[in-house]
């Protein structure tokens, strides 16, 4: 056992990790702001052009369309996927007669395919094919909203798959955050005549502060990655309407071989999540520190 508490050995075992996370995750990122700077094309030599590529983002219209609906899809997580997936964790906390087929049937769609997913939505949320306009029609509602491909419902409708892709694993990190409570606590509080909901405030939120920490930080990083999804249901159409960050950046990138361009929108997409963590890191730290 003191081979493995050496230094070298430490060192020898965390190696591997290290690289991978340098050639797949940082070198990646300063390459991504060493283009964003130039016009490469994916051919031949770049040229350098300084805050050009920059200038002409922060212009640029489809941007701030692709930029807002960015942040409507990370409002509605916020707002929606944290609350939901915390009742469902008391859900699941809960003793109950096929509990773990439930946990099992709510956890499944996180493990499905990402561009699946979007497949399975697209047959359910197509104003013209789909199963929600399909069962307007049958039971005689004029009103055939554009669910996706529009100009105006695309976010939420991505928002909502979003909700739903993600509840059940959400649900299950929040499990096990109540699961680490002391029972004990639960205990004293019910002699000294504490209520569930009481319970709920004063022992089980403060609790599992760290958890909902993770949780909201997966929700904000999760939401500027979304791409399969949003690509599988309009490809950001019409006209970019209903296009996200990560999806305008591949077209710009891929569809329009503005490599350099789409480098300098994957280089802001970095930079603003990593604002939201750093902030909300922040915040969290000083609420907590002040508990302390």
């Amino acid at each position: 056992m003191h081979w493995f508490s050496t230094k070298k050995t430490k060192i020898l075992m965390i190696a591997p990790a290290v690289i991978l996370f340098l050639l797949y995750i940082i070198i990646p990122v300063f390459m991504a702001f060493y283009y964003g700077f130039t016009n490469f094309t994916g051919i031949g030599k770049p040229e350098f052009l300084g805050l050009r590529n920059y200038i002409t983002l922060f212009s640029d219209k489809i941007f701030y369309i692709a930029l807002k609906n960015t942040g409507l899809v990370l409002a509605m997580s916020l707002l929606l996927i944290v609350p939901c997936s915390f009742g469902l964790s008391l859900l699941f906390a809960r003793k109950m007669r096929g509990g773990k087929l439930v946990k099992a049937f709510c956890f499944s769609p996180n493990i499905i395919s990402p561009i699946l997913i979007g497949l399975i939505w697209v047959f359910i949320l197509d104003p013209k094919i789909g199963l929600i306009n399909a069962f307007l029609r049958y039971i005689g509602v004029s009103a055939q909203p554009e669910w996706i491909g529009g100009k105006t419902l695309t976010p939420y409708c991505v928002g909502a798959i979003f909700l739903w892709q993600t509840l059940g694993y959400n649900a299950t990190i929040f499990l096990a955050g109540i699961k680490m409570v002391p029972q004990e606590l639960y205990e004293a509080s019910e002699i000294d005549g504490a209520g569930k909901m009481q319970q709920l405030i004063y022992i089980t939120f403060p609790m599992i502060r760290q958890t909902i920490i993770i949780v909201m930080l997966l929700v904000i990083t999760g939401c500027f990655k979304i791409f399969e999804v949003v690509y599988q249901l309009t490809g950001g159409g019409p006209n970019h309407m209903s296009d996200l960050l990560v999806t305008y950046m591949y077209y710009s990138t891929f569809t329009s071989s503005r490599y350099g361009y789409g480098m300098s929108i994957a280089s802001v997409t970095f930079l603003i999540s990593a604002l939201f963590a750093v902030i909300y890191l922040y915040v969290t730290r000083e609420q907590v520190g002040e508990e302390e």
